[in-house]
């Protein structure tokens, strides 16, 4: 059968190949004015990479041995008054999923902030053509003059050696809006908290949260990866994070060793770290909400619920008062809660944004407690 392309039928979906800009200047992202956030030590890196590759053999764990130099939570930002933004993006390879768009894994989307950060608004998306094998050009326009802060967010499931941005010549260039003077929240799980399958990368819970907050963050979610290592413990507690969201009882192959894992990766964090706020969030697959769940899966989600409320409980027990537990069960409500996944599992835009809103309350009360910090 002769292959199909709809960017022929409707050129509003077409994306060029090449950027043509004659006026065109690049700049490489790990120079200042550009700040990158998100990143492993990224200006002295010969790839973008979340952690250092010590930590990700010590793991000893396939999924993040591979995927710690995918680019989740990875974000840049500066000000220019140019009336263009071209990205030039030097990949490996491009992933590609039969679930996830290419948008999801392989682009940048491009946000428009407050000049104080207080604000970022999505604009555009950098969009790779649909047959790029290592890394593609894009070009985002602008349709009036002005200085504008922006932050470009990374892909998802895609590794990147480069990243150059491109203005017109002459145009300004400097820093980007700051961040609240508040240590980065890390967020700690599987696909789920990588990114899948948000529509673009600015649409996962954890850049949602950080757009709302204006508070910079750092994505450990690494695809069926979520083990609780002691490495990665180790690692969390290093970056002297303001909170820790906890989100793994996907990716453990039995219910005894979520129960195991669960409760020592909790408690090394502790001990490295005894004021730091933890946040431990149950699978939010849970498929009370949906009447024809066969009762194998539901006890199955159920039970590993139930692993990280003991764990919740055991540490208020053993006197721990700066622990938190987030219900799954309560993330993907309303009349259009079966609309939220892509699978009845990995959130769709509309699961991260529910997702996005149960985290608002809590954190905004850590805020104001100043347990956050």
């Amino acid at each position: 059968m002769k292959e199909f392309d709809i960017e022929k039928i409707d050129r509003n979906m077409a994306v060029a190949e090449k950027v043509n800009a004659l006026d065109l200047k690049l700049f490489d992202v790990r120079k200042a004015p550009f700040r990158l956030y998100g990143l492993y030590d990224a200006q002295n890196q010969p790839q973008f990479k979340r952690m250092p590759d010590g930590v990700a053999e010590a793991t000893e764990n396939n999924s993040v041995r591979r995927l710690y130099t995918n680019t989740a939570g990875g974000r840049v930002r500066f000000a220019t008054d140019s009336p263009y933004i071209v990205i030039k993006a030097e990949c490996p390879r491009m992933t590609r999923s039969a679930r996830m768009s290419l948008m999801c894994t392989s682009g940048f989307d491009l946000y428009i902030d407050a000049p104080d950060g207080s604000e970022s608004m999505f604009y555009r998306s950098f969009v790779p053509p649909a047959k790029s094998e290592t890394g593609y050009e894009s070009k985002i326009d602008f349709y009036t003059p002005g200085l504008r802060y922006i932050t470009i967010n990374f892909p998802t499931y895609n590794a990147v050696d480069n990243l150059f941005v491109g203005v017109k010549e002459g145009s300004y260039l400097g820093e980007g809006a700051p961040y609240r003077n508040i240590r980065p929240m890390v967020f700690y799980g599987g696909s789920h908290v990588q990114g899948a399958d948000a529509s673009r990368p600015g649409n996962t819970y954890e850049a949602m949260l950080g757009r709302f907050f204006n508070i910079d963050h750092v994505n450990l979610g690494f695809s069926d990866g979520a083990r609780g290592e002691d490495a990665m413990a180790d690692y969390i507690a290093s970056l002297d994070p303001s909170v820790v969201v906890m989100e793994h009882d996907y990716n453990h192959a039995t219910l005894a060793s979520l129960r195991d894992r669960h409760w020592k990766f909790y408690h090394r964090i502790r001990e490295a770290k005894p004021d730091l706020p933890i946040i431990m969030a149950s699978r939010l697959d849970f498929f009370h909400i949906n009447q024809y769940a066969d009762d194998l899966t539901e006890q199955q989600t159920a039970r590993r619920r139930q692993v990280v409320i003991d764990t919740y409980h055991r540490a208020l027990a053993e006197g721990d008062h700066n622990v938190w537990f987030v219900d799954g069960q309560s993330m993907l409500r309303g009349p259009f809660a079966d609309c939220a996944t892509v699978d009845g599992c990995h959130p769709n835009d509309l699961g991260f944004a529910m997702e996005a809103e149960v985290y608002i309350d809590l954190l905004r009360r850590l805020i104001r407690d100043k347990k956050i910090k």
